[in-house]
Order: C-alpha cells, then sequence, then structure tokens
C-alpha cells in the first residue's frame, strides 16, 4: 500500500481534528519481555528472539482486531517496525488498521538511547533511516514516525541538544513525506521537573519559527507539572496536534492528569494493555481493553 495523497491528507486531518487518541503498541528490544511478562505471558514461554516477537505480535493483533479498537476513539497507532512488517490476517499491519479500523499507522524508528549526558539522554544513531523511511511510506503507507529521547534535569546545555537532535530527525522525516512525532519525554521523577519542562518549551518553540510552512510535525511530551504548559506548542502553525505519554503513571492517574490539559490527547502504551492478560478469555480481553479505551478517550477530549 504506497502512501496516496488524498489518503496522507485524509489521514492528517483525522490527525489533527479528530476526538481520541493514539495507541503506543511500539515496545521494542529491551521492553518486549517486560511487556509480555505484563500479558502474563513467561520468559520461560517461548524461546529465542524470533519467538518472543511472535508472541508479542499476537497480544498486538488481539489488541487491533477488538471491536473497540476502531478511529471512533483511536485515532492512530504506533507500530514498531517488525510490526509494521508483519501482517493481520493476511494483511500487511499498517494497511489493515487504516484499511479495516480506520486507524492512521506511524513507525517508531528510534534505535534507543545513549547514556546520560549533561541531565539529558540522547537518541543513537539511525543508520539507514532514508531507506526505511521510503520504504515505510512507499510500501507500508506509514503516515509518521516516532522517536523518543529522555530529559532527567533542568540542564540547559542537555536540552537544546536533546530539542536540536530531534528537529535534525524530524527534518529526515519531513523529507519523505511523513509526518514526525518528536518525543522528548521528561522523566516523571525527575526532581526538576517542572523547570526542564519550561526549558523544553521555550527551546521547542524556537525552533519550530525554523520550519518552513507545510513542514508540519507532532509532538509528544509528559504531561506537565503546570496545566495547560503546552497549549501554546499546540496552537503553532507547524503542529499537527501534541500528544501526551503516560510516562509511568497508572491509566487511572495519568487520565487524571491528562484531562486537566486542554490540548493534549493520549498516546498511551503501558496505560492501554494494563490489566490484558493471554489468559483472559476473548470476552474479558475485550471488555477490559474496551474499558481502557473509553477512560483513556474521555481524559483526551
Amino acid at each position: 500500500m504506497a502512501q496516496d495523497k488524498a489518503v496522507f491528507e485524509k489521514q492528517k486531518q483525522q490527525m489533527a481534528t479528530g476526538n481520541g487518541f493514539i495507541a503506543a503498541l511500539d515496545q521494542s528490544g529491551g521492553s518486549t519481555p517486560k511487556a509480555l511478562k505484563l500479558y502474563g505471558v513467561e520468559e520461560d514461554e517461548y524461546n529465542g528472539e524470533a519467538e518472543m516477537y511472535g508472541e508479542i505480535h499476537k497480544m498486538r493483533t488481539r489488541i487491533i482486531t477488538a471491536p473497540d479498537f476502531t478511529n471512533e476513539k483511536v485515532l492512530g497507532a504506533i507500530l514498531f517496525e517488525r510490526t509494521m512488517r508483519a501482517e493481520i490476517e493476511g494483511i500487511p499491519t499498517a494497511q489493515y488498521m487504516w484499511e479495516k479500523r480506520g486507524v492512521v499507522p506511524f513507525l517508531k524508528i528510534d534505535k534507543g538511547l545513549e547514556d546520560k549526558a549533561d541531565g539529558v539522554q540522547m537518541m543513537k544513531p539511525m543508520p539507514g533511516l532514508e531507506a526505511l523511511l521510503e520504504e515505510a511510506a512507499q510500501t507500508f503507507g506509514i503516515f509518521g514516525t516516532k522517536e523518543r529521547s529522555v530529559v532527567h534535569e533542568a540542564n540547559e546545555a542537555g536540552i537544546k541538544a536533546i530539542v536540536a537532535q530531534q528537529f535534525e530527525v524530524g527534518r529526515t522525516v519531513l523529507a519523505a513525506g511523513i509526518v514526525p512525532i518528536l518525543e522528548p519525554e521528561v522523566d516523571i521523577n525527575s526532581p526538576t521537573k517542572a523547570e526542564a519542562e519550561a526549558m523544553l518549551k521555550a527551546e521547542i518553540l524556537k525552533q519550530l519559527d525554523t520550519l518552513a510552512e507545510g513542514q508540519d510535525i507532532m509532538i509528544k511530551l509528559t504531561i506537565p507539572t503546570v496545566d495547560g504548559l503546552y497549549d501554546e506548542l499546540a496552537d503553532h502553525p507547524r503542529v499537527v496536534r501534541v500528544v501526551a505519554l503516560s510516562g509511568g503513571y497508572s491509566t487511572d492517574v495519568a487520565c487524571e492528569k491528562l484531562a486537566k490539559q486542554p490540548k493534549m490527547i493520549a498516546s498511551f502504551s503501558r496505560a492501554l494493555a494494563e490489566g490484558l492478560s493471554k489468559k483472559q478469555s476473548d470476552a474479558d480481553f475485550v471488555a477490559l481493553l474496551g474499558t481502557n479505551i473509553d477512560k483513556i478517550y474521555q481524559a483526551s477530549l
């Protein structure tokens, strides 16, 4: 399913104005065993990487094919590269999501984090990024990407560097005709969280003003300590949408905090899958997932 201009514009409109949230289904390498454990699959239940990824794909398939996983409440979903290359019911995952569920497909492109320096963790290099982006857009019909780095403290040099790197990668993504979600996460346990968020916002605003018309991006941020802090980012003409990460908060806490942010919608992973288990009957699984989706949807309104 190559990227189609009319489809792309329809997806962009859905992301800019739709009611709902973005599901994050992009746990990768290091976080996969943890995600599976939470889903009730122990490490002794699979052998090696291929079986591990097979189990997580079954879990994601179960989520994506559930009755409540449609664009009535789920606007988009972020996929891991292996999920993009896999299929659901014989159809490539991203194509299935859009054509059967009306959910806009995004791809996680970062390769993990560097060690902490200047109070932040930058993204590791991404060799072959241009080729991956072209394939994502032209072969799989991916609409956007997501790339994550982390701010641990209010360090001006670190925050400046992290935002510069996010926008640099974002420009590469834009050049491929895709919409990047920049994700400079602020650690929810940071002792200087509020100060770091104020610095981050100022730095992002500076960078946004360097984008040309048509270079539209999305931004994924930790729910801020000061309510409404990121409204100004959401109102910027180059910003399609500002979305929130759950950052380790429970579903209820994340939803409660998000409800106080008038211009942010959710992009949760842990909160979405909270309480789901491989051992559940399909009826119980569908009911609980429906409840989680509804909570996150209501908090995103």
